[in-house]
């Protein structure tokens, strides 16, 4: 039985309305909020139970399969690079390099570099202590310099696999994980930058921290630009299978699962020959990283299982007949994803939300073919980032670690974020008419 599109958007608000009160009101675990979303759609289209519990372990099953080795091993490297110190030796690096007198610039720049493997609240907590310092040393304003590394982690975090919200979307849509990194790195760094723009401007008015004299940060031992090597080394040979032809010897080298796996031999490589493999042995540190990638795995599956029961309500088929999507294009995905970035808080909950959405109407979109889904997953990391308030969890990790009044995080960093997903939105529509 062929159900009306009128019910099938009923059936969506429900569940979408449903899954905001979970998560942003009662703090319910995204996984649960999905599972809850799959049963009350399904359930409100009148499919048999049985149906849907079937469903729902197809949608769960066919993105583990796309992105369970890709998320488990992306987090490895994370874990291994923050536990092991090799972040605040990047950060320090790039410091030395840029300069202690352009300090925002520099953790701007450190975030982006930093944020590629490791997410972005997990990234911030771990470099907090670096920016309070260099704060401290410079006498510029804590918001300017959070605000700036911030702004660069975040952009990494809503555009680039292998966080999840932009791993999971690529796997619902069918987007090759090289082409991906690739296209979100080069969208990303103008959003940071516009961030980072909006970070000076409004915060350099804000009371400067007392001023310290001493010696510069500088890292236990200088750091040279081999402690890069775990991140540049996977990018590079990612990079290579995106552009490689089908059939060339050496190909299968780029696939992210080999990338990625080795990075993670050399970040435990660098791990071993420094002092603190004496206190956080190898063995902890992978522990320690399943364990974290167990609930990204989680979330990512249920949205898979969410997106099963859409693409067999018809929605794509019904709203292709009703309403001339053409117009919309890659509007479409960026709207709904800001619009659930904003009511909920989760950049990865929104992305997976929009992408399950998206999916069965890209050929009404226009966005079926060739580098259409690649510029739709874009399109909704770009709407990630619009707009990071009160209910996003990282929004309260940079108000904490850097002890921030929530007035001063509105106007300096939540209108940041709005500049930011307007950028890198305005960066894809001129992408998508050089791809064209």
């Amino acid at each position: 039985m062929e159900v009306s599109l009128w019910r099938i958007l009923l059936c969506l608000s429900v569940a979408i309305l449903i899954m905001v009160v979970l998560t942003a009101r009662y703090r319910l675990h995204p996984f649960f909020a999905l599972l809850i979303c799959s049963f009350v759609m399904g359930t409100g289209l009148g499919m048999p139970v049985e149906t849907i519990i079937a469903t729902v372990k197809d949608g769960f099953g066919h993105i583990m399969s796309a992105l369970g080795l890709i998320i488990v091993l992306g987090t490895c490297l994370g874990v291994i690079l923050e536990k092991s110190g090799s972040t605040a030796l990047m950060a320090n690096y790039i410091l030395n390099r840029i300069g202690h007198n352009n300090v925002s610039a520099a953790m701007n720049l450190t975030g982006l570099i930093v944020g590629l493997p490791i997410f972005c609240d997990s990234g911030y907590i771990v470099l907090s202590g670096l920016g309070n310092s260099l704060s401290r040393r410079s006498g510029m304003p804590m918001a300017v310099v959070a605000g700036s590394l911030a702004c660069g982690l975040y952009a990494v975090h809503c555009m680039i696999p292998p966080h999840p919200g932009a791993a999971a979307a690529a796997g619902i849509l069918g987007v090759e994980i090289g082409r991906l990194v690739l296209y979100g790195i080069i969208i990303a760094v103008p959003a940071s930058i516009a961030g980072w723009c909006w970070v000076r401007f409004s915060g350099k008015h804000d009371a400067p921290h007392q001023q310290e004299t001493g010696e510069q940060v500088a890292a236990s031992e200088q750091p040279g630009i081999a402690v890069f090597l775990p991140i540049i080394l996977p990018i590079a040979m990612i990079s290579l299978h995106s552009f490689t032809p089908e059939g060339t010897p050496g190909r299968f080298l780029g696939d992210p699962v080999i990338a990625l796996t080795a990075g993670i031999l050399v970040a435990l490589f660098r791990h071993i020959k420094t002092p603190t493999h004496s206190t956080i042995k190898t063995g902890t540190l992978l522990q320690e990283a399943a364990e974290k990638a167990g609930g990204i795995l989680v979330i990512i599956g249920a949205g898979g299982a969410f997106g099963a029961i859409l693409a067999k309500s018809g929605l794509g088929e019904q709203v292709s007949r009703s309403i001339d999507l053409g117009q919309w294009g890659l509007w479409l995905p960026f709207l709904i994803t800001a619009l659930l970035k904003t009511a909920q808080g989760s950049s990865t909950v929104a992305i997976i939300t929009a992408a399950t959405i998206t999916a069965p109407l890209l050929p009404g979109l226009g966005l079926a073919g060739n580098d259409g889904p690649l510029l739709a997953v874009l399109a909704m990391g770009a709407g990630s980032m619009f707009l990071s308030h009160a209910n996003d969890a990282y929004f309260w990790v940079i108000a904490r670690f850097s002890e921030i009044d929530m007035k001063t995080m509105f106007r300096v960093y939540t209108v940041a974020t709005f500049f930011m997903g307007i950028t890198a939105f305005t960066v894809l529509l001129l992408l998508r008419m050089l791809l064209h």
